[in-house]
């Protein structure tokens, strides 16, 4: 047997034992960290000054923020997806956010070597035959893939080659299944939400990740609709090279823009005052663009990029004189596709909350199948306040922090019993759209800017009809109706 037969041995050895591995470090931490906040309510509980109550609370969250930290940096993977979530000033105590947002670009980059043997095996040629260039050090590493620039042969147009990282499959899915089982012990003893759909809806959509030729046809399918449906596309869409794609290797059109987040540091560098109207227009223009996209994406086709986070938003520059940006959305592997039903029922839930209908919330949340328990005497406005809190960017009035899970939100005052799985993208996508404007300093409603929308995407399905004075009425749907509602 030779060293290479050795070696191999070894690696597959390993590799049975890491999910394992991952699982007892994931159950250890994540049990010391809930303990925590048990110990911490309880003595919360004895304590009767309000101000040594929120010192108590503010150290625990401390506290755990570096737990977590670790938690997510030593395992990696869909823990650093997770930090992603997490780290929004709308979404998690301050002291998570400033501790995970500094977790959100820094998934470890796979050797090059090992990058080499997965593109060289699936393309079934040497990068040297494919590529007249190829960086080694890659653009940036995600948790599923990295990325590295190229340019291919024959062709002088630079392009980005997005290479999954070996055996990520196993690890990430052991890790979704891990959380699935935390998330049914927690919601059954504290948070009476349904968390355990939701991580059966990140399940199927994670999985989705790993197939890079549903992810070039999700791009092109988007790519195309932008297009179809606007003069100039909102954002850009990277443009794919088919055939150069195949399940673990996707080839696509370099995109040269900037982070979003380093947008402050490109302004400075222009000499644009931050806090200025030419950067609060600047600003304003992003979101409306990214804004504009999805609604048309999840209210008009049904099919929507689903991964609006920093890392995946890119600006590009216009011309200097005219402090134009350019909004280009990257990375589609996690989409989602609305039935019908679903995309006209959550078009109703945004006439409503655009309109502060608290009296129609209730009827569409039982459209959507999203079923609650009231605990509250005025349920008509705690139900409006959880549909914005769940489905609308906008913030209350002089708040620049919303916690969902606080004793006066209310998700404590309305108990949700049953959140369908598909819906928990769009609420996912609307709380990373809010923690950008948040991030941006712009407070601004997608429900409001999305109404139109909503009204097209219903009187296109009959669903909405408009009398000789051109008012809105909206028809309950024909399952509505036999089911008596």
């Amino acid at each position: 047997m030779n060293g290479f037969d050795f070696k191999e041995i070894q690696e597959k050895i390993s590799d049975s034992f890491r999910p394992w591995q991952r699982s007892f470090q994931f159950w250890v931490r994540a049990t010391n960290i809930y303990t925590g906040y048990k110990v911490c309510q309880l003595r919360v509980s004895l304590l009767k000054d309000a101000k040594k109550q929120e010192q108590m609370w503010e150290s625990q969250h401390e506290q755990a923020a570096d737990k977590i930290y670790f938690m997510c940096s030593d395992l990696g993977g869909f823990f650093l997806k997770i930090a992603q979530l997490l780290a929004k000033p709308d979404m998690a105590p301050a002291a998570w956010v400033r501790k995970l947002v500094t977790l959100c670009d820094q998934a470890p980059a796979t050797p090059f070597d090992a990058v080499q043997r997965v593109l060289e095996k699936e393309l079934g040629q040497t990068i040297d035959e494919i590529f007249e260039t190829f960086d080694e050090k890659p653009l940036g590493s995600a948790s599923i893939a990295q990325v590295h620039k190229a340019r291919v042969k024959g062709n002088k147009m630079d392009v980005v080659v997005k290479v999954q990282h070996p055996g990520i499959e196993r690890l990430m899915m052991t890790d979704i299944r891990n959380l699935q089982l935390f998330a049914l012990y927690v919601q059954r003893t504290d948070i009476k939400f349904d968390l355990y759909s939701i991580t059966k809806e990140m399940e199927t959509q994670i999985g989705y990740e790993f197939d890079f030729k549903r992810e070039a046809n999700a791009m092109e399918r988007i790519r195309h609709f932008l297009h179809e449906n606007n003069k100039k596309s909102p954002v850009i869409v990277p443009r794919v090279l088919r055939d150069t794609v195949t399940k673990k290797v996707l080839v696509m059109e370099y995109i040269n823009g900037i982070p979003i987040l380093s947008l402050g540091d490109e302004m400075a560098r222009r000499g644009i005052n931050p806090h200025g109207k030419v950067a609060e227009a600047a600003k304003q223009n992003i979101l409306n663009s990214l804004s504009r996209a999805y609604g048309q994406m999840i209210l008009k086709s049904g099919f929507f990029h689903a991964d609006p986070h920093p890392g995946n938003i890119l600006i590009c520059n216009g011309p200097e004189a005219s402090h134009i940006w350019l909004v280009a959305l990257l990375d589609y592997g996690q989409v989602k596709e609305l039935p019908d039903n679903l995309r006209l029922g959550y078009a109703n839930l945004v006439i409503d909350i655009a309109d502060n209908n608290a009296s129609r919330v209730a009827q569409s949340f039982r459209e959507l199948g999203l079923h609650t328990v009231a605990k509250c005497e005025n349920e008509q406005q705690e139900l409006l306040r959880l549909a914005q809190t769940l489905f609308d960017t906008k913030m209350p009035a002089g708040q620049t922090v919303l916690q969902p899970f606080a004793d006066d939100s209310s998700i404590k005052k309305i108990a949700v019993e049953a959140f369908p799985e598909e819906l928990f993208s769009v609420l996912r996508t609307v709380v990373l759209l809010r923690g950008l404007s948040v991030g941006m300093g712009v407070n601004y409603s997608c429900a409001e800017q999305w109404r139109s929308m909503a009204e097209e995407a219903l009187l296109a399905s009959g669903r909405l009809t408009r009398d000789v004075k051109g008012t809105s009425r909206r028809r309950a749907s024909l399952r509505s109706l036999r089911a008596g509602r």
